[in-house]
């Protein structure tokens, strides 16, 4: 019997004195450490954070020493942190069955201090809670940072910590900072350069929970572990490209913060953009973070720059407006709380670019992301051009492209879809779909994206998480864009929630003669 088909109750029972860990499981050991979350009173460490530290534990891979810092201004004990911590989990592990008897031991290694980031004195007490916990839990001084705060506050977090001696221990230490990197160029170099004072490049981790995802990472295994396909991915083959991360939900009362970022540099510049450059780098040397990050990169840097005459025709810009979702009516984005009324601010971006490399040249990328659109919906679609020669033309019901649609969420999965002849009489076709779902495939669960990225952040394995240079190239791109937006009075809302964005957007991809698809 394989180690994968021992009932999880038996493997229980057999478990060696560390209850966070399996090697029947799991090949790779995973290091001894404590974990400090700055903001650790915040929505993401409640809603994403624990519950994915939490079935870590559930899965054992968390070692038995494992230990968290939550750090926030809120007075709390370590024992209110606690059952602050449990609630969480119960309420945000969408997936997984809580249980006592696990809790009991990952509770046990929860800590909590109270203080604001700008004070001295919180650094020199953290200071001492790490010093107690390596030698209580025996974690080696390997620590993890985590920035779970205002972005304004990542500088002065790195800072508070190398000014304390924080940043350097026994073991190793490493920091994990959460999107927007920056604000535009400027801002990205100046918070890079702030970081760099304590954490050198190799120990900062930029995390964009996209990359986090299994679709995501299936990327680089489809393309480079399967000879059938990577013949077909370039500009001979490919017509082009759409990546769509459409969500039906509005700002969900963050309207103040929101209006400060918009679409464009919360969805393109930070995720999509990643995306593309997953699906369209060239192979890499081998599957390591330099190596990969280096490919990305490179494809990051040789999208072309826009200048202002075609950031007015390939770039569409939205704001939504009143309408209806789901049967209920909802407000427009200048409606909702803390919105100015007479707001300029992006609700969705649609931006067409292009790869200037052998592989690429010509091929439009288009990239989309909206708030109050029809579906919720994360996808790549790749379009491939048509035979050569209609010989059926004329009797097909229905012409469709060949298409490849990797699927993101809800529902993790590839699907090709192709033209295949209907039963009966004549040459009739009609399209058909070959799917692969990730649950129906391999019959277990997938890791969420957190589980993932903090994982890879213990381990060292920085290959999901996003490089300085990556983020350089991609405000490189997505800056002229932002600035030429800033500038411009647009006549908003120009889309009702619940559709499928502005008219204008389906007009620039019609300029080159496509069409959005509508998942």
């Amino acid at each position: 019997m394989t180690a994968s088909a021992i009932p999880r109750d038996n493997v229980k029972s057999m478990a060696p004195p560390n209850p966070f860990q399996d090697p029947l499981r799991f090949e790779r050991r995973v290091p001894q450490c404590a974990m400090v979350i700055f903001g650790a009173n915040g929505d993401l460490t409640k809603r994403k954070l624990l519950p994915a530290l939490y079935r870590l534990a559930y899965d054992r891979r968390l070692s038995s020493g494992f230990a968290v810092v939550g750090i926030s201004r809120t007075p709390l004990t370590d024992e209110q942190f606690r059952e602050k911590m449990r609630e969480a989990v119960e309420e945000f592990s969408e997936d997984t069955k809580f249980d006592p008897e696990l809790w009991q031991p990952f509770a046990q290694g929860l800590f909590y201090l109270a203080g604001d980031i700008g004070d001295a004195d919180l650094y020199q007490r953290l200071a001492q809670k790490l010093k107690e916990i390596e030698e209580t839990r025996h974690t080696g001084g390997n620590v993890l940072f985590y920035l779970s705060t205002q972005p304004s506050q990542y500088g002065r977090a790195a800072l508070g910590l190398g000014a304390a001696g924080v940043g350097k221990g026994n073991g190793w230490r490493r920091l994990v900072v959460e999107k927007p990197f920056g604000h535009d160029l400027a801002s990205a170099r100046a918070l890079s350069d702030e970081l760099h004072q304590v954490f050198p490049e190799s120990d900062v981790y930029r995390i964009d929970h996209y990359l986090g995802k299994e679709t995501v990472q299936n990327i680089l295994a489809f393309r480079f572990a399967n000879g059938i396909f990577e013949p077909l991915w370039n500009r001979r083959y490919v017509d082009h490209v759409q990546i769509t991360a459409a969500e039906t939900i509005g700002v969900e009362g963050r309207g103040a913060y929101y209006q400060e970022t918009g679409a464009l540099a919360d969805m393109i510049q930070n995720h999509l953009v990643q995306v593309m450059a997953t699906m369209a780098m060239e192979p890499s040397a081998g599957f390591h973070a330099d190596a990969v990050r280096d490919e990305r990169a490179k494809l990051l840097r040789s999208i072309r720059v826009m200048k202002p005459d075609e950031i007015r025709v390939d770039t569409v810009p939205g704001q939504y407006g009143p309408g209806r979702i789901g049967g209920e009516q909802v407000p427009g984005f200048r409606q909702e709380p803390g919105v100015d009324p007479e707001s300029q601010t992006n609700t969705y971006a649609a931006i067409t670019f292009f790869v200037e490399n052998w592989r690429w040249a010509g091929v439009p990328f288009y990239l989309r992301s909206g708030k109050r659109l029809a579906k919720r919906v994360s996808e790549i679609a790749i379009q491939f051009k048509p035979a050569p020669l209609a010989i059926f033309d004329g009797e097909s019901d229905e012409m469709s492209p060949n298409l490849l649609i990797m699927r993101i969420q809800p529902e993790e999965g590839i699907s090709l879809k192709f033209l295949s002849k209907r039963p009966g009489a004549g040459m009739k076709l009609r399209p058909v779909s070959m799917d692969f779902n990730y649950g129906s495939a391999f019959g277990e669960r997938s890791p969420s994206a957190y589980e993932t990225l903090l994982l890879d952040a213990i381990i060292g394995d920085a290959t999901l998480y996003t490089r300085q240079d990556m983020v350089e190239a991609s405000w490189t791109v997505v800056e002229p864009i932002q600035n030429l937006w800033r500038a411009t009075k647009f006549d908003f809302p120009n889309y009702p929630a619940g559709s499928w964005g502005p008219p204008a957007a389906d007009e620039m991809l019609a300029r080159r003669g496509h069409q959005w698809r509508k998942p």
